[in-house]
């Protein structure tokens, strides 16, 4: 709605965007989230302990000076978004650097036919960005329905997202004036991206 749009970033008037001030929120509100998971474990008698845990045992894990043992140890440890082992990795930006971002890019590289990839590229394509998405087979979504996914390129090509097929990357390079070029297994070079997602 029009009353709540400013606390999104956007301004009605003329219609602009502002990636900063939704960052801005969006970090205060994972913070609060934080918060409040926080309290509620120290409110359930949950004692968080901090560091590197490692197995010494059966049922007793290292953390630190300190070991620890119970009846039953949960591991759970989350996940991180796998990269590719090729050269110039280190030039891109995961899932979580898309939440970094203060200003949307001009021109966006978009690695992945998952569905991560799939709504990062439809959202930097809706804030005004030039988004190719690269993807290594034919489709994106191979799992899912194949009637509903040609319908979802049908539409995502409609609003202007550049699809980059059967694109296996090499390579990533950055030129001096720090756009970055991803070079494909090809040979095929595609040039000019602020980002590289």
């Amino acid at each position: 709605t029009l009353f709540r749009s400013a606390g999104f970033g956007f301004t009605v008037e003329g219609v602009s965007f502002d990636m900063a001030s939704l960052k801005a929120k969006r970090d205060a509100y994972v913070k609060r989230l934080n918060g409040i998971y926080a309290s509620n474990l120290e409110k359930s008698g949950i004692t968080e302990i901090k560091g590197d845990a490692v197995f010494v045992g059966p049922k007793e894990v290292k953390v630190g000076d300190e070991t620890y043992t119970a009846e039953n140890v949960l591991i759970a440890v989350g996940g991180t978004p796998t990269l590719p082992d090729i050269p110039g990795i280190e030039m891109a930006i995961t899932s979580d650097g898309f939440f970094d971002l203060e200003a949307i890019p001009k021109r966006v590289a978009v690695v992945g036919s998952g569905y991560i990839a799939i709504e990062l590229a439809g959202i930097l394509n809706l804030l005004g960005a030039d988004v190719d998405l690269f993807i290594r087979g034919d489709m994106p979504l191979r799992t899912m329905e194949p009637d509903v996914v040609s319908l979802l390129v049908e539409e995502m090509t409609a609003a202007g997202v550049n699809w980059v097929t059967n694109a296996d990357i090499g390579s990533l390079t950055i030129a001096d004036d720090g756009t970055k070029t991803a070079t494909l297994k090809s040979g095929a070079q595609h040039t000019g991206y602020d980002e590289v997602l």
